[in-house]
């Protein structure tokens, strides 16, 4: 019987490690908002035309999903956005998906 126990906590546990970070996401609609917004055109500037790279450099600030929602909280900001949980999520869905592979 312990052993079962154990075994079914360890499962549950591998599960919750391996969750999607942004379950309410939806990655073609953070695709469309990425676009909508324009986020490149500060991210272009900021690393000399591929604004895409600033997901990939070595050097990323936005290393866990926390983290990646702290900094959409600040582009947003910055960009003078008023995202919403949804917008969130749908992006950092988005940007996991083709960026940062977060489990």
């Amino acid at each position: 019987m312990k052993l079962l126990t154990a075994t079914l906590l360890l499962l549950c546990a591998t599960a919750a490690a391996q969750a999607d970070p942004f379950p309410d996401g939806n990655a073609a609609a953070g695709k469309k908002l990425f676009d909508q917004y324009n986020c490149n055109r500060c991210h272009n500037a900021k690393m000399g035309g591929d604004g895409n790279r600033i997901f990939t450099r070595i050097n990323r600030i936005v290393n866990n999903p926390q983290q990646l929602v702290a900094r959409l909280h600040v582009c947003g900001g910055a960009a003078k956005l008023d995202m919403t949980h949804k917008h969130e999520q749908d992006l950092g869905a988005y940007l996991n998906q083709n960026f940062y592979h977060f489990k």
